[in-house]
């Protein structure tokens, strides 16, 4: 038809049932306490990954590709600016797809201590490779200082989730749970809101109508109060 060689698509013509989306089914509050309890006592390194997945929505790319020149701990900020993808056989460090994508966002005292600990970490690794250590700002490296594979970050969540007994999920859809823990993290409905990057209050508001017991909302604060320490949750 392009061409003009014909002057009708017969295929076209064809009807084909649409199939039906998979809707998506994240974990609950507790599932996802679960699994970031399990992840902690283990002294997972990319537990403070898994928490800002689930605690900010992040995507794989954007944890992936955070860098500490975007993290301000001091001010307790954090900028959604850069991805890591892999492309046609090589990883690309680039800005996200959309503007939309893209924000400054306030940090909950659980990803706080969670990433002051990942920095912690790193300092130890490096000096632990010493010559080997690749320089670079991403806060999520291998041993040696160099980024993490997606496929490589997707196989460590299953195996986590495996671990840690809870129901299996997509990695995507850990996205859809974020609301409901900044609710059970008494996070502010306006930060919440931010952070959720919802353009009216009342559709943060509809989430933090799904409140969870007060014993997940205790042990989810204390999840970030004592990271990193021996006591028990």
């Amino acid at each position: 038809m392009t061409e003009e060689l014909i002057t009708k698509n017969v295929a076209g013509l064809v009807k084909v049932r649409s199939g039906r989306k998979r809707k998506p089914e994240p974990w609950s509050v507790e599932e996802a306490r679960t699994f970031l309890e399990a992840a902690r006592k283990a002294a997972d390194p990319l537990y403070p990954a898994y928490v800002l997945i689930l605690v900010l929505g992040f995507r794989r790319g954007e944890v992936l590709g955070l860098t500490w020149k975007n993290v301000d701990l001091d001010a307790g900020e954090i900028t959604v600016a850069l991805q890591l993808q892999r492309i046609n056989r090589q990883l690309v460090h680039d800005e996200t797809k959309t503007e939309a994508s893209s924000a400054t966002l306030p940090l909950p005292e659980i990803c706080i201590t969670a990433l002051r600990i990942r920095r912690e970490a790193q300092e130890i690794a490096k000096r632990a490779a010493g010559e080997l250590w690749a320089d670079s700002d991403f806060v999520f490296t291998t041993r040696y200082g160099t980024p993490i594979e997606p496929r490589n970050f997707n196989r460590a969540f299953a195996a986590r989730s495996a671990a840690a007994a809870v129901r299996k999920i997509r990695l995507h859809d850990t996205r859809h749970t974020c609301g409901s823990l900044l609710a059970a993290l008494d996070v502010h409905p306006r930060t919440a809101m931010q952070i959720l990057r919802h353009s009216k209050i009342a559709v943060t508001m509809e989430v933090y109508t799904h409140i969870p017991s007060e014993a997940t909302r205790r042990a989810l604060k204390k999840l970030g109060k004592h990271l990193g320490t021996q006591d028990q949750i």
